[in-house]
Formats: structure tokens, C-alpha cells, sequence
């Protein structure tokens, strides 16, 4: 006789089953962190130093050209300007222009992990770039292991994700059947007392207070009654042995009689079942069948609430360019004409961006299996009128 496990041990196995449900995903998460962290060092110090070496020569060349401009007189202007008639205007731009605004700006930490982003999620905006052959070489190699990596992430997100709207649209739809066969019933119920209620409103259940044997289930088996003799003993025949190898099989254990007996077993069942999920990466995407306007409407009202937000620390976008540029960078077109002030802050939506592009990838998919449908049903309809 097995003992029955304690409060502790089921505690114990029930976070056993959590850490192992949650470790592969963070550990793609976690593998995604990490390698943009170590891109961001690389890249600071790569292109920082860059910077650091030129800034000197390009701080005294244009010192010198401030420097020139604050020492042309206006005579000299004066017959400059029959051949060039827009050279005043640069003249008195170029003496009010600040000294300090000639040194160059240096690839900070965060600045290189928002250019790491750009990379591996291949937004590119166009904006900040690599200029040293290193820095190019070491973009290269960086965009071949960080895409694939990115691209690992979105699909595991996007499972969880699809399992949940899965789920979500399911019992929105049980509920939804739910309340409607209630109104039908109410309203068949108001039916039948307006009749007088003399009238059946169905027919009655039968409980059955004891097992059909054999017998008695095959003669209730509208299959049967079709069928010759011959045929019907063999299937007979059939069915019986089918039933006396699920009585004589021996009896599965449970997760918990596992445990109790071996636990080394379970451990490794356990770890196969990881494995065994991570191999079925990109299943439940394949499987999500929502409709393909519900996705369209989450997709613009999850980009609406970023576009609501992003105006509050960029000033210079209102809500119709912080849309596109969301849009723009959800789906990974990143053209760069929009250009942030603050791009620290956007790192803070890395989250956001993430999900964001799940949610995209998910409502592209389903609008694939959209065009294929019509596709299939366009070259059915010429295949018909072709061959009839």
C-alpha cells in the first residue's frame, strides 16, 4: 500500500513542475538580454573609441571654420555676395553658432543597446550605423547569431501568446453559447406556459441505473442493424477483444505513484516533456484559428495604446506620427524618417516591442492561411469550369 504524499512533498513537486515549465522559456528570454548587453559593450567600445581618436581632428577643423567666419568682415560679405547671394545668410548663421556644439556626441552604453535592438530585430532605422570597418565587420557577424536568436524568442512568446488568445476566444465562445441556449430556453419556456403548459418541452432522460452489458449496447448500435450476419459477429468479435485487452492492461500510474516509486524516473520524464516542448516550438501558432478580424482589431488597439503613451516624452509627435511610428516599428520596416530625441526611453518598451511583434507576426500568419484559403478555392473554381 503507498503512502499518500504529504502537504510539503506536493508543494515541492507543484514548484518542481512550475521551474520547469518557465526555465526554457526564460532562458530564451534571458539568452536575448545577455547578447544584447554584450553587443552594447562591444559597440560602445568599438565605435566610442573611434570617436574618441577623430574628435580632436574634427573639433579644431571646425573650430577653425567658426573661428574664419567670426573674422569675415562685412565688406568682405558684401563682395562675396554678387557671386554667392546666400553667402551672408551662412555667415551670420555660422557666427551664432556655439562652440560647444562642434564635439561630437560618443556612442554611449545605452545608445549602442538601442542600436543592438535595431539590429537583431531588423527595424534598422538608418540613423545610427557602424562607420569603422570593424565596426561593420562585427555588425555582420552580430545580425547572423542575434536574427535567429530574436527570431527563436518571438516564435516561444508567440506560442504562450496564441495559447492564451486560443483559450480566451474559446470560453468567450462557450459563454456566448451559454447565454444564448439560456435565452432559447427561457423564451421556449415562455412558449409553453402561454400554451397552457400541457406541451413537452422535450424528450425525457433516461438514467440508466446499471451497465449495458455487450449484448444490449450492440443491439442499441444503430450500425449493427445495417449489417449482415457475417459482418456483424466479426465486428462483434472484434470490439470484444478490444474490451478484454483494456481490462486485462495493467493500470497507469499517476504523476504522484511516479514519484512515490521512482522518482529518478519521473525526473527524467519530466525533463523529456521539456524537451519534448521545446521541439514543438511554433505548434500552437500553427494551430490558432481566431478570426482574422479580431486580430486586425488588437493589432491597432495594442499600437493605439503605445501612440497614446509615446507623445508624453517626445514632444514633437502627436498621436497620428507616434501611430506610424509604431506601425513602422512593430512591423520591423523602420524607415528612419521619424527620428526619436529620446531614445533611452524607447528601451524601457523593449517589452512592449517584443509582444508587439508577436502579436504582428500572429495576425500575418493568420491572414496567410486567409490568402491561401482563397487561393485554393480560386483554383478550384478554374480547375471546375476547366475540367467539368
Amino acid at each position: 500500500m503507498k503512502s499518500k504524499p504529504s502537504p510539503s512533498q506536493l508543494k515541492e513537486r507543484t514548484c518542481c513542475q512550475v521551474f520547469w515549465a518557465i526555465f526554457p522559456h526564460a532562458c530564451f528570454i534571458c539568452s536575448l538580454v545577455v547578447y544584447a548587453l554584450l553587443g552594447a559593450l562591444m559597440f560602445s567600445q568599438v565605435e566610442g573609441y573611434r570617436e574618441s581618436c577623430e574628435g580632436e581632428a574634427y573639433r579644431s577643423f571646425m573650430l577653425k571654420l567658426w573661428n574664419l567666419s567670426k573674422d569675415l568682415s562685412v565688406l568682405q560679405a558684401d563682395l562675396l555676395s554678387d557671386s554667392l547671394p546666400c553667402f551672408p545668410n551662412i555667415i551670420l548663421h555660422l557666427q551664432k553658432v556655439d562652440p560647444k556644439f562642434f564635439n561630437p556626441k560618443k556612442w554611449s552604453f545605452l545608445g549602442s543597446l538601442f542600436f543592438c535592438c535595431t539590429v537583431f530585430t531588423t527595424v534598422g532605422y538608418g540613423h545610427i550605423y557602424p562607420v569603422t570597418r570593424l565596426g561593420k565587420y562585427l555588425c555582420m557577424v552580430y545580425a547572423l547569431f542575434g536574427i535567429p536568436l530574436m527570431f527563436l524568442v518571438l516564435t516561444d512568446m508567440g506560442d504562450i501568446l496564441a495559447a492564451i488568445l486560443s483559450t480566451s476566444y474559446n470560453r468567450a465562445q462557450k459563454l456566448q453559447s451559454k447565454v444564448l441556449a439560456k435565452l432559447s430556453f427561457m423564451s421556449c419556456c415562455k412558449n409553453t406556459d402561454s400554451k397552457g403548459g400541457s406541451a413537452s418541452l422535450g424528450p425525457a432522460k433516461i438514467v440508466l441505473l446499471e451497465p449495458l452489458n455487450i449484448k444490449d449496447a450492440l443491439k442499441n448500435n444503430s450500425s449493427f442493424k445495417k449489417k449482415p450476419g457475417q459482418n456483424q459477429n466479426v465486428e462483434i468479435f472484434e470490439r470484444l477483444i478490444i474490451r478484454e485487452n483494456a481490462l486485462l492492461a495493467p493500470p497507469k500510474l499517476t504523476r504522484f505513484e511516479r514519484w512515490s516509486s521512482c522518482p529518478e524516473l519521473d525526473k527524467g520524464a519530466m525533463v523529456n516533456h521539456v524537451i519534448s516542448s521545446i521541439n514543438n516550438i511554433g505548434k500552437e501558432v500553427e494551430k490558432l484559428d481566431v478570426p482574422f478580424s479580431l486580430m486586425t482589431v488588437i493589432v491597432f488597439a495594442y499600437i493605439s495604446c503605445a501612440a497614446a503613451i509615446l507623445p508624453h516624452w517626445e514632444r514633437a509627435l502627436n498621436f497620428e506620427e507616434a501611430f506610424y511610428f509604431c506601425f513602422i516599428t512593430l512591423t520591423t520596416i523602420g524607415f528612419g524618417d521619424v527620428k526619436l530625441q529620446h531614445p533611452n526611453f524607447f528601451l524601457f518598451l523593449s517589452v512592449y516591442i517584443i509582444v508587439g511583434m508577436e502579436i504582428v507576426i500572429i495576425a500575418f500568419k493568420l491572414g496567410q492561411d486567409r490568402i491561401l484559403g482563397l487561393y485554393k478555392k480560386l483554383l478550384f473554381c478554374i480547375g471546375r469550369k476547366k475540367y467539368p
